[in-house]
């Protein structure tokens, strides 16, 4: 696999990749979620469980076991060799209902990555429809309501991954 960049890939915080490790492996897409890998002679097959592009965080299952992967492109190689690596910039907030009604819609499921402003469920309040939307880009860790549930007015909707 060739690309144009020094990237680096880090999994499950443990195994780090190089440029030139990650050159080695044969990629064959099968569809937009599943693709073979080709590596040192031995086959694998690969399905991308969770995306997020803006963190550049995957979660992969290889042959029936999930990963964590962590991609670093040159810049972020060196912001790390800077010691610049833990600031956050944003912190991504659970969604809460902002008022009393019910789910009309959900748009959104869990491990889906979203961006700030999407619209992730429909809740109606006072006979009207409101879009409730994504506050931060993030990835959806669990919806804790379902079509047709009625809710309170600052109740959990919606809990993002950290």
């Amino acid at each position: 696999m060739k690309h144009l960049e020094d990237i680096s890939a880090k999994v499950n915080d443990q195994f780090e990749f190089t440029n030139e490790d990650i050159d080695q492996l044969d990629f064959t897409p099968i569809d937009d979620r599943n693709f073979h890998i080709l590596a040192n002679g031995k086959s694998y097959r690969a399905e991308l469980v969770s995306r997020n592009f803006q963190r550049k965080r995957f979660t992969i299952k290889i042959n029936g076991s999930k990963y964590e992967v962590n991609l670093a492109d040159a810049y972020d190689q060196m912001v790390e060799r800077l010691g610049l690596g833990a600031i956050n910039t944003s912190v991504v907030a659970d969604i809460m209902a902002p008022m009393p009604g019910l789910v009309l819609q959900v748009m959104a499921q869990k491990g889906e990555s979203v961006t700030a402003g999407q619209p992730i469920l429909i809740l109606e309040a006072m006979k009207m429809e409101n879009v409730i939307k994504a506050t931060a880009d993030g990835v959806i860790a669990d919806i804790s309501v379902s079509k047709g549930a009625a809710v309170e007015k600052g109740q959990l909707l919606v809990k993002m991954e950290d």
